[in-house]
């Protein structure tokens, strides 16, 4: 079951409030405890909170703190944009997102609002915050002033705009004229046929008409008389510009009256006629060209049994009017007829039942980079680990090590000299304190001549001495991996300037393989657009036989449950089932009958295709009854050659995150970096280590 629902919108003035709030009170209706959220909303003017955030939040007396309801204001989040940090923009969203979603049943979250010229960035960021926070989609449109046809293109363009990349749950189309109503949902049903949850919504005038309150707030105006009826709507409006006996006649129920301030007999006239049985009721009165009624008319007004708002307004008759003509209404906390109307109209023209159970039955298949990351980062905070960096001195073990400070999520310790430690991120400018981290140096720790003579008692039989020892211990590699077996550390980072072998050598020695294991292997998680698929082996193993290739199989699967991937393994090949003859498909074959054998309730296939593991409509092609076939989420290669190639080239032609290589099999964990590898990578691989720490 989804956990939330977006509510996002494809132009201005659609209507979008009418959604959320029917939305919010079907919610409330199902579960007793919803949250809202805005990822991002329009700036703040003179420091007033979010109209949208303030309506929803006190109308349903909603427990929730007002700054974690949004992430950014517009102007945050483009200037982020602008610095090239839209990824921290996505990571912040998703982080606050997370925090709801852990405290709520639901999260009702709404998209922006268009209301700004780059329609075509905010259609992106609406689709990539969607995305990222998995979270199936309501689109929103309107139809006024435009033909079903206009309507139709529009919203069918952004409906395969959305569906590449999240699931559209449903199609609102707002303010329609009645007598389109039933024209439009056939002609939508019929260009938008693989969705079957598609509403269209009639104009409702009450809510298309701006209040008193609105006018004002536009106008800048300021408020004679009235004050408790400035909800009042205005139907419409009419100029005073003649004699009263000819004004009178142009009024109109719920009609605004517009005047210049000086023309007594009209405002009084105006006023005379609200209060009487034949004629209409008004709205309120505008009092142009910054005229205030002499004090003995103001004293008359005051005099009045029944008075509507009075406002006064800078500007001429004609500009006040033009201006007053462009207000788009919209709602707002205090305005409780328009609230409950939206919520009526709501529930008169949308099926709550099925959308309720469209939603309690939804399970999106989308698990991006970012969320994964989020993810990780949040299981290592959980249980906070020590993780030693040999390579002390590399900007990018620096520029790494900076971050996983700033994010508090591991106990960090740089092998090398403080001195040149400090003298490299001055010169670099790294903003890293190390008053946070521990900087140790081999040949002046006090755990040096222990460490020693631990590595000649495990390593005598060897032909090692204490001196042998000795130097050994000076190798950060070494130094590194010994403060690991003795509990100094709990698991260590490195390669980013030795190679594998140096790496790894000390760990094979003596922190050696869990019981039962026989190889070392390893695995990337490949962070793809919307999913991360576990590749292996693709760093250690040149051309593991039958036993071992099954070997990494099952240890690369219990790695995807471990880290919340449902294993489905893929053994690849040349060759798709039975068909294929030859050496090198025969291991495969072998390979996964093995793997069966002692994992029976494994979903595996092999030998199989990529292009059959990956794509859905070849997978059930060539192999219609396999459980993996189109959705392998572990593949594994059956070559060190194959797979390192097969990884780069996923990495480099999509754009995809490697994360690892992640190392199988050892009693302790020891990650080696690839000597191309960024600061991200080194980032990532220690929060990998440290959850990998947690199992030990």
């Amino acid at each position: 079951m989804s956990k939330g629902i977006y509510v996002a919108t494809i132009e201005p003035n659609s209507g979008k409030s009418v959604v959320v709030l029917g939305l919010m009170r079907m919610l409330l209706g199902k579960t007793a405890k919803v949250g809202y959220f805005r990822p991002i909303i329009e700036d703040s003017i003179n420091g007033e909170p979010d109209n949208h955030i303030n309506t929803v939040v006190s109308y349903f007396d909603m427990d929730i703190e007002y700054n974690k309801t949004y992430a950014f204001t517009r102007s945050e989040a483009l200037n982020l944009y602008n610095q090239d940090k839209s990824g921290h923009v996505i990571d912040e969203i998703i982080k606050k997102y997370k925090k709801l979603e852990n405290r709520y049943d639901f999260v009702l979250v709404e998209g922006t609002d268009f209301s700004h010229e780059n329609s075509s960035l905010e259609l992106d960021i609406n689709i990539i915050i969607s995305k990222n926070l998995g979270l199936p989609v309501i689109i929103v449109s309107h139809g006024d002033n435009k033909s079903p046809e206009d309507i139709v293109d529009s919203v069918q363009l952004a409906f395969n705009t959305y569906k590449e990349d999240v699931d559209v749950l449903s199609i609102m189309t707002n303010k329609i004229d009645a007598s389109l109503q039933t024209e439009l949902k056939n002609q939508l049903r019929e260009r938008i046929s693989d969705i079957n949850d598609i509403s269209v919504i009639p104009k409702v005038k009450s809510l298309e008409n701006p209040t008193i309150k609105e006018i004002v707030k536009k106008l800048e105006g300021t408020i004679l008389f009235g004050k408790e009826l400035i909800n009042n709507q205005s139907e419409s409006f009419s100029v005073g510009a003649m004699q009263l006996r000819n004004y009178l006649t142009h009024l109109e129920e719920n009609g605004l009256v517009i005047t210049p301030g000086d023309r007594a007999d009209l405002i009084l006239g105006a006023l005379q006629a609200n209060i009487s049985k034949n004629y209409p009721k008004i709205s309120g009165i505008i009092l142009t060209g910054g005229l205030i009624p002499e004090p003995p008319i103001l004293k008359l007004i005051e005099g009045l049994s029944s008075i509507v708002p009075i406002i006064s307004v800078k500007g001429g008759t004609f500009a006040i009017t033009n201006e007053i003509g462009k207000i788009k209404s919209k709602i707002y906390a205090d305005n409780l007829d328009k609230i409950q109307t939206s919520i009526a109209t709501f529930e008169k023209y949308v099926d709550t039942e099925k959308l309720a159970n469209d939603l309690i039955t939804f399970q999106s298949d989308i698990f991006t980079p970012r969320m994964f990351q989020y993810t990780l980062l949040q299981r290592a905070l959980k249980d906070k680990k020590h993780i030693v960096l040999p390579e002390g001195y590399d900007e990018r073990v620096l520029r790494a090590t900076a971050r996983l400070v700033d994010a508090q999520v591991v106990e960090i310790t740089l092998i090398g000299e403080a001195d040149e430690i400090r003298e490299q991120i001055d010169k670099l400018d790294i903003p890293l304190d190390l008053s946070k981290i521990h900087i140790v140096s081999p040949s002046t720790s006090p755990h040096f001549e222990d460490y020693a003579r631990t590595l000649y008692e495990l390593r005598k039989h060897k032909n090692v001495n204490m001196q042998m020892a000795r130097d050994m211990m000076e190798d950060v590699s070494y130094f590194g991996t010994m403060m690991i077996y003795k509990g100094h550390a709990d698991g260590m980072v490195s390669g980013a300037v030795h190679t594998t072998q140096h790496t790894l050598r000390p760990a094979l020695q003596f922190i050696k393989t869990k019981p039962g294991v026989n190889i070392v292997s390893s695995v990337f998680f490949m962070c793809l657009e919307d999913r991360v698929s576990i590749f292996g082996d693709c760093a250690i193993n040149p051309n593991p036989n039958a036993e071992q290739l099954a070997e990494i199989a099952i240890s690369s699967a219990i790695t995807a449950q471990d880290f919340g991937i449902e294993p489905k393994v893929a053994m690849l090949s040349y060759s798709s089932g039975v068909s294929g003859k030859g050496a090198d498909v025969d291991k495969v074959r072998t390979a996964t009958e093995i793997a069966k054998a002692k994992m029976p309730d494994l979903k595996i296939e092999g030998p199989i295709q990529y292009d059959a593991a990956v794509d859905m409509r070849i997978g059930k092609s060539k192999l219609p009854e396999s459980e993996v076939a189109g959705q392998a989420s572990v593949l594994i290669f059956p070559d060190l050659n194959t797979g390192n190639n097969t990884y780069k080239a996923v990495q480099r032609e999509t754009g995809a995150l490697a994360i690892g290589p992640m190392l199988q099999g050892l009693n302790k964990p020891v990650n080696d970096l690839s000597r191309g590898c960024t600061s991200d990578d080194i980032y990532s691989t220690v929060i990998i280590t440290a959850i990998q720490a947690q199992d030990f």
